[in-house]
């Protein structure tokens, strides 16, 4: 190990809760951010760099981070978007052939504070208790009085725009400019493997900024919509709800995936709430009610749609269901060429259950 001696670490959660631990590296500091957590055994690279998670402290649940390195093809965005990493244990070395680098020094590259040893067992079973809290990851384990304070300060997840934090801020093109089909996505957090399925899909996608205009979009003169994943409260975002109001107006094929399917509901009318611990994992089950079949998803948000709500629309209908607590994991319009899902059908590494969703978007536009 390159550090025989490591700095101690502390969580300071909001109630005022601290878990120990010992610094990754040599990094110092605080981090502060929203605590959740992510149960995939795998995926570590991937779920860093989802821009879904900007602002929040991950603890990752399984108990070894870092044994098969990182890979510069592994990512989901420019950069590691989480505030600040806990784990138990973190491998300094690791094996792999493809790995272009350690995992540490993919965090040191974009210096992000980690923070190991910690009893993620117990403090995943608090956070489960208790809610999703902001907290402090800090080795400056002296100040714990200075920490509260400073922590007061950080704003709270419910009523958080974060879209315009890690959106595009000009337009780009993704994929093959001689593709079949022509797809304008309104990036309020998209991941790069949404961009990679439609791409494969043959698609030639134009991405929008999360304030474009539905006719800066339209402009393009696109054969379907796509509204993206992304981070914070789907409520603030008052551009992205109208531009959705649009689209379903003029009945062009639309496929939203998590904020995007709760920015189309709230474009229904529907309301969205904060989650008591949110849905963050590669193994939450789903009931699709329209095949009947169930599908193993990866998930990662911490709002949902109002069921009660979805299900007295005149205009909506459910088509998936989370088997776990029955949150709505799918809707579709009935009048309109609309659909949207809760989870993540182009996960990486997985799993795959999903991904006939990106042929159904296909297979909307070839029939509109």
């Amino acid at each position: 190990m390159k550090y025989k001696t490591r700095k101690k670490a502390i969580i300071l959660l909001a109630d005022g809760t601290i878990f120990h631990g010992k610094a990754v590296g040599g990094k110092e500091g605080s981090a502060f951010g929203e605590v959740c957590f992510n149960t995939g055994m795998t995926g570590y690279q991937e779920i860093f760099t989802d821009p879904s998670y900007f602002g929040q402290l991950m603890v990752t649940t399984n108990a070894h981070i870092g044994n098969y390195g990182a890979n510069k093809n592994e990512v989901e965005s420019e950069g590691i978007k989480i505030a600040g990493l806990i784990c138990r244990n973190f491998s300094y070395d690791y094996s792999r052939d493809d790995a272009d680098a350690s995992l540490e020094e993919f965090l040191e590259s974009n210096s992000l504070l980690a923070i190991s040893d910690v009893d993620t067992r117990a403090l995943v079973s608090y956070i489960r208790d208790n809610g999703a809290m902001n907290a402090v990851i800090s080795t400056d384990v002296d100040n714990i009085e200075g920490l509260k304070k400073q922590l007061k300060d950080v704003p709270d997840m419910n009523g958080l725009e974060l879209a315009s934090k890690v959106s595009t801020k000009e337009t780009y093109f993704f994929g093959n400019e001689s593709a079949t089909y022509k797809i304008a996505a309104l990036d309020i957090g998209i991941k790069k493997n949404i961009l990679r399925n439609l791409a494969e899909r043959d698609c030639y996608i134009k991405v929008f900024p999360y304030n474009a205009t539905f006719e800066e979009m339209a402009s393009f003169e696109p054969d379907g919509y796509f509204l993206s994943n992304g981070p914070g409260d789907p409520q603030p975002l008052s551009n992205a709800i109208k531009v959705a109001q649009q689209i379903i107006e003029k009945n062009v094929p639309l496929f939203g995936i998590c904020l995007g399917h709760q920015v189309i509901a709230l474009a229904n009318g529907i309301t969205t709430y904060k989650m008591h611990h949110g849905h963050r994992g590669i193994n939450h089950p789903v009931m699709n009610l329209v095949s009947g079949k169930g599908e193993i998803t990866s998930q990662n948000h911490g709002f949902a749609i109002n069921k009660e709500e979805t299900e007295n629309h005149p205009d909506i209908e459910i088509t998936h269901l989370h088997l776990n607590d029955h949150t709505v994991a799918g809707i579709k319009m009935k009048s309109k060429n609309c659909f949207s899902v809760q989870y993540h059908p182009e996960a990486s590494p997985g799993p795959h259950d999903a991904s006939y969703l990106f042929d159904q978007f296909i297979e909307n536009i070839q029939n509109n």
